[in-house]
C-alpha cells in the first residue's frame, strides 16, 4: 500500500516505491497487468487493406483541473480526436507521466482514473506508459504525453489532406467555439464558475463514424484546437490555393463563451477547442452530414458555417453580422497559452 500523501524521487526510482505506485494507481485503473504493459505492449489490429495511424502530443494546462474536465481526459481526446480527424478508428494509447516531487498523490490518482473513464467511453484502450519524478521546481506539476494509434481503411486514406477539396463544398462544425479556452481561462483566474461555461473537451470518434456513414465522400475533417476555427480555415485555405467565406451569424457561440472573450479581449475565432471537428463536404451531401452530427450527442448544436470559392484563392473572408466582410488570418504570437 503506498504510504506518502505525495509523489516523491523515490517514486521514480525504479524500485519498491516505483513499482507500487505502476500497481497501485496505473494498472489499477486501466485494467491490469494484462491490459497495461509498463514498457511495451504487444496489440492485435484489425485484418484487411488498411493503415497504421500514428500520432502523439503532450499537454501542460494549466490548472490541472477545469470545468468540464482535466489533464487526464484532455490527454485522451486530444489524442483520440486526432486520429479521428485522419479517418482512422482509435484503438491503442500510451501515456508518459512528468510529475513534480511533492505532487498530490490523490491528484495524480484522479487523473489517472478520468483517464481510464475517458478512454472506455471513447473505446480506446491504454496499454503502455511511463512515469518519471523531477525535483521540486523542475516542472508545473504534472505534464502528460500520449501517443496514439488506429486504423485506418485505404478510402479514407487522403482524408486529412484536403487534396479532394472543391469549390462549392460546404463547412459544417459539430457546435458552439470557445467554450474550452475560456472555461480554462476562468479557472485559471478563479472566476465564480458558471453553469453553462464548461470546456468541450470530449472524444469524437464515434461522432466521426456517424459522419462518415451519412457523407462517405467527405474531404477533409480537423479538430478545432490551438489556434481555434480561425487556424484551422486560415490553413486550409493558404495550403489548397482556395477561397473559404464565413458566415459569422452561422457560427455557434454560447453567451457564456462570447461573454468571457468580450471581458477579456479575445476573438472567439482564435479560442481553443478540445471538442469541436471542422469537416468539409460535397453539397450534395451536406443535408445527410448535417443531420448525422445533430443526431449525435456531441453534435446537437452543429451547424453549416460557411463554403469554399474559387475566389480570393489562400483567403478566408467572414460575413460579419452586421453585413460586412472581414479577412481572417492566422493567430499572431501567443493568445492563451498553456489550455491544452
Amino acid at each position: 500500500m503506498i504510504e506518502p500523501r505525495e509523489i516523491l524521487l523515490g517514486h521514480g526510482s525504479g524500485g519498491r516505491m516505483g513499482r507500487q505506485l505502476i500497481e497501485e494507481v496505473f494498472l489499477r485503473a486501466f485494467g491490469g497487468s494484462e491490459s497495461f504493459a509498463p514498457d511495451a505492449a504487444a496489440l492485435d489490429f484489425p485484418q484487411g487493406p488498411g493503415k497504421l495511424a500514428f500520432t502523439t502530443d503532450s499537454f501542460v494546462v494549466d490548472p490541472l483541473f477545469f470545468p468540464g474536465g482535466d489533464i487526464g481526459k484532455l490527454a485522451v481526446c486530444g489524442t483520440v480526436n486526432d486520429l479521428a480527424a485522419s479517418g482512422a478508428r482509435p484503438l491503442y494509447l500510451s501515456a508518459g507521466f512528468i510529475i513534480e516531487e511533492g505532487f498530490p498523490l490523490a491528484d495524480l490518482m484522479a487523473v489517472v482514473r478520468s483517464m481510464a473513464q475517458t478512454a472506455r467511453a471513447a473505446g480506446v484502450r491504454v496499454v503502455c506508459g511511463d512515469t518519471k519524478v523531477v525535483d521540486r521546481g523542475k516542472c508545473d506539476k504534472l505534464f502528460i504525453n500520449t501517443a496514439g494509434v488506429g486504423w485506418l481503411s485505404e478510402a479514407l486514406a487522403g482524408l486529412g489532406s484536403g487534396k479532394a477539396i472543391r469549390p462549392g463544398d460546404l463547412l459544417l462544425l459539430n457546435g458552439p467555439i470557445a467554450e474550452h479556452g475560456m472555461a480554462v481561462m476562468a479557472a485559471r483566474e478563479g472566476m465564480a464558475a458558471s453553469a453553462e461555461l464548461v470546456s468541450d473537451c470530449a472524444p469524437l470518434g464515434g461522432l466521426v463514424e456517424e459522419l462518415l456513414r451519412a457523407a462517405p465522400r467527405t474531404r477533409f475533417l480537423r479538430d478545432a484546437t490551438r489556434g481555434g476555427l480561425s487556424a484551422v480555415v486560415v490553413e486550409l485555405a493558404e495550403g489548397l490555393g482556395l477561397g473559404i467565406e464565413l458566415e459569422e451569424e452561422a457560427i455557434p457561440l454560447g453567451q457564456a463563451a462570447r461573454g468571457l472573450c468580450e471581458a477579456f479581449g479575445f476573438d472567439p475565432l482564435y479560442v481553443a477547442n478540445e471538442g469541436k471537428m471542422v469537416a468539409v463536404v460535397p453539397p450534395e451531401e451536406a443535408p445527410a452530414a448535417l443531420e448525422a452530427l445533430r443526431g449525435h450527442p456531441l453534435g446537437r448544436q452543429a451547424a453549416l458555417i460557411g463554403a469554399v470559392t474559387a475566389e480570393h484563392p489562400g483567403r478566408v473572408l467572414l460575413r460579419t453580422a452586421i453585413g460586412g466582410i472581414r479577412v481572417v488570418d492566422l493567430p499572431a504570437g501567443r493568445q492563451l497559452p498553456r489550455i491544452c
